[in-house]
């Protein structure tokens, strides 16, 4: 009978608007304000015309309110890295790529050759230095057996001495030259790029780098965060790293939180060392970075759907209350804080040991008898 009222009395304003003309969402509006009003109008006339236990009361499901650790999340999508990923080009001298040694996804230890240049100038020139090398060496023991039975002059001696360190010099020089027509592995570690082919020129200076060698003993997760994170953010923060590809969720600590904004994007960077030795990860995985900035250890936590929104009164929720066997359905305005992962922390409104009203709570109106 209530229901049959209320459906009644909105039409009947609907209509009398209608006559009126006026804009549709104002009318709606102004019906929204007067809909509690008219429900407690008819809870009032329904006490007074019928005995309590005659009123229907609508069945709900409740829930006790209870104090439980609360945590904030802040997710940021990064990547997996070796410990040790290094751009490996030639030392101090390029040349025309006349070898490649190893092929991508080979082991390779720290030293180990996995080109080589070609080197035949520097070798022609060791050969033409060794000869004269000879040849000076011949001169100075001649002037060295005179210089010590005291025939010649001095100037002679040292000069000849000069001459034949000179080329001893110079060969080392051209012999170390050579040893760098090679390019070597800097660490232990996989190779995982081989940019470079036979004939092509390495460089130094490349901004290509001939090989990648990445060492994955030691992996980590990195992800660029939001300034607006800074002030949350630091070495040692509790993080859990999930791994879609791999649906793996590891729990680790920030290793390194960057105290430089990157001007661009106007982030920075944060590492985390990984665990997990079985997991067997490649460069550039994607991982999902949680990263704790928040915890309650004794919060009023609460799905978001249970809470309303009302535009005069704000956010509220349900609650059920029970006088003298009388079950009724209680609006209780609320202050929530923080969200996450479909939970809202409360922090006014509600206390421990309240029941809240979890299922059938669309539908009610502030003092509705209800049945749990």
């Amino acid at each position: 009978m209530r229901q049959i009222f209320l459906v009644t009395s909105i039409f009947l304003i609907l209509a009398s608007c209608g006559s009126n003309g006026g804009d549709k969402k104002a009318r709606l509006e102004k019906l929204k304000k007067e809909h509690d009003q008219l429900a407690e109008e008819i809870l009032k006339l329904e006490k007074e015309l019928a005995p309590a236990n005659a009123v229907s009361s609508t069945g709900v499901t409740v829930d006790v309110i209870t104090k439980k650790t609360f945590e904030h999340y802040i997710e940021v999508q990064g990547r997996i890295d070796g410990n040790e990923n290094i751009s490996v080009n030639p030392r101090n001298q390029g040349g025309t790529v006349l070898r490649i040694l190893v092929h991508e996804g080979d082991a390779v230890t720290k030293g180990q050759v996995l080109a080589e240049l070609d080197a035949d100038v520097l070798k022609q020139q060791l050969t033409d230095l060794k000869n004269k090398l000879a040849f000076v060496t011949d001169l100075y023991n001649r002037q060295k057996t005179l210089w010590d039975q005291k025939i010649g002059s001095e100037v002679q001696y040292l000069k000849a001495k000069n001459d034949m360190e000179s080329v001893q010099n110079g060969i080392s020089t051209l012999e170390e030259q050579i040893q760098m027509s090679v390019i070597t592995s800097p660490i232990n570690g996989t190779v995982e790029d081989i940019p470079i082919k036979v004939g092509q020129l390495a460089s130094p200076a490349s901004p290509i780098p001939a090989f990648r060698i990445v060492n994955f003993s030691k992996a980590k997760a990195l992800a660029d965060v939001g300034e607006a994170y800074s002030a949350k953010v630091s070495t040692g923060d509790v993080v859990k790293i999930f791994l879609p590809d791999l649906n793996r969720e590891l729990v680790e600590k920030i290793t390194f939180s960057s105290k430089y904004i990157n001007p661009t994007n106007r982030t920075f960077l944060v590492e985390a060392a990984l665990s997990g030795s079985d997991i067997h990860y490649r460069a550039n995985m994607i991982a999902v970075l949680k990263i704790k900035d928040y915890t309650n250890p004794s919060a009023i936590a609460i799905p978001q759907n249970y809470i309303q929104n009302s535009r005069d009164e704000g956010q509220f929720v349900f609650i059920a209350s029970e006088e003298n066997g009388k079950k009724t359905a209680l609006k209780r305005t609320i202050t929530p804080f923080v969200s996450y992962n479909g939970l809202t922390e409360v922090v006014s409104g509600l206390n421990e040991g309240d029941k809240i009203i979890t299922a059938g709570y669309k539908d009610l109106y502030n003092g509705q008898p209800i049945d749990y």
